[in-house]
């Protein structure tokens, strides 16, 4: 958790849960799940709790943070911040309670924009609809991870989710997505993945996307190629950077019908 961050398309991060479980391919190399590993043997007290070892490790079982609730209040500078880089708030271990306190939180910071990625937009929908006095907020931006064509439905959970704006994180993107209804997404992310174990991406699926991107008038931003570091393969394609951020509505958009 910092109020800087290097991750391409956020300012800062912050985690007031920490921990997670394998849902999908794009997890199986998951660096927050190694992160945790390192951050236990150092001796770091949020990740001295063990998940599963069928869908986790090593100082990554899902642990609330209560200490950690209001500390966006306390960055004064206007920040884009990534809510739960090592974690996913809807993760189904994260209380119905604990949610809507994060989101307080989030509604009180509104000189900041939080971007809440997920695995498990059917519980954010769910969420959402049981909590429309606080959500959706016109600093929220919503989103699902999209790694391959078997998890676009994720896509259309979140369309049916009303926030400022909803965007796709493909990354790691392991396969071709094909046709994408890109109706009320306000931004696409596509990355490749890094690591010692990162699986290739290849250029045309990378294209596929930005080309769709291009004609339905969506933003495009293309974080990294990948490798063993995440700087690897750099972040050119075409011969040109891809970095393309969203305008949110100044009005929270409504859900899809």
């Amino acid at each position: 958790m910092s109020d800087k961050s290097a991750i391409e398309w956020t300012d800062a991060t912050w985690n007031p849960t920490t921990g997670c479980d394998r849902v999908s391919p794009g997890c199986a190399n998951c660096y927050a799940l190694e992160l945790a590993a390192r951050l236990k043997e150092m001796g770091q007290a949020a990740y001295q709790r063990d998940g599963d070892p069928r869908t986790s490790g090593p100082g990554f079982a899902l642990t609330l943070h209560e200490d950690r609730l209001e500390v966006p209040l306390r960055w004064s500078r206007p920040r884009r911040i990534f809510v739960n880089s090592m974690s996913d708030l809807f993760h189904p271990e994260v209380p119905g309670l604990f949610v809507r306190r994060v989101w307080e939180t989030m509604v009180k910071a509104s000189h900041h924009s939080f971007q809440v990625l997920t695995k498990r937009p059917e519980r954010m929908r769910e969420w959402v609809n049981l909590n429309a006095d606080v959500a959706p907020a016109p600093n929220v931006w919503l989103g699902t991870s999209v790694e391959n064509a078997r998890w676009r439905t994720r896509i259309d959970e979140l369309r049916a989710i009303p926030a400022a704006v909803r965007f796709l994180s493909c990354e790691p993107l392991l396969g071709p997505l094909g046709d994408l209804n890109l109706e009320g997404i306000g931004w696409v992310i596509v990355g490749g993945e890094s690591g010692l174990r990162a699986r290739p991406v290849h250029a045309d699926w990378i294209r596929e996307i930005r080309d769709q991107c291009a004609v339905a008038g969506v933003p495009f931003l293309f974080k990294q190629w990948g490798g063993r570091t995440s700087k690897s393969g750099g972040r050119e394609l075409d011969g040109r950077t891809y970095d393309a951020f969203p305008v949110p509505q100044s009005e929270v958009g409504s859900a899809a019908s």
